[in-house]
């Protein structure tokens, strides 16, 4: 009878949590959200040395979807460096999976994107990928490429950055 309970309380927050984040219709297999508790492992691709993991895999007939989602403001498009990163989670799915999502999803506040996964868009993420290498090879300087304070904010690197706004 608890473990019925237990699962039958799983099973409205795992309902609450999907009304709530508005995802798409699928088995949701993996979430890197804290507030449902069920971290799938991240996706590697050894061969294009890759390593990630999208907020969301939805299981759908079409396959393993990746779903990204974003708190910032809701743009009219999504943003090219979040479709990179979700054309990322793709590739890996690809890798992992033995063949490509026709999509993925970005989540903003107010809408969601449906994203195709192109070859072009597969050419860009892998040509995107050899630049950052080489960046990384030839210590390249790498410059602030905006001037938003709140991006500034957030950033992994503002400790380490010279041209931090904050």
């Amino acid at each position: 009878m608890l473990s019925l309970l237990l699962g039958g309380g799983w099973l409205l927050i795992y309902a609450r949590h999907r009304r709530a984040a508005y995802l798409p219709e699928g088995r949701i297999v993996s979430a890197d959200v804290e507030s449902l508790g069920m971290p799938g492992k991240p996706l590697f691709s050894k061969k294009f040395q890759l390593v990630g993991q999208p907020d969301y895999l939805i299981a759908t007939r079409a396959g393993l979807i990746p779903v990204e989602v974003k708190s910032s403001k809701t743009p009219p498009h999504p943003y090219p460096s979040h479709v990179l990163q979700l054309a990322a989670y793709c590739l890996l799915v690809e890798e992992t999976e033995g063949h490509s999502p026709p999509y993925g999803f970005i989540k903003y506040p107010d809408r969601m994107f449906q994203v195709p996964y192109t070859l072009d868009l597969r050419h860009t993420l892998l040509e995107t990928l050899d630049a950052m290498r080489a960046d990384l090879i030839d210590l390249a300087e790498v410059h602030r490429n905006h001037n938003e304070t709140r991006r500034c904010l957030v950033c992994g690197y503002r400790g380490s950055c010279g041209e931090a706004l904050v």
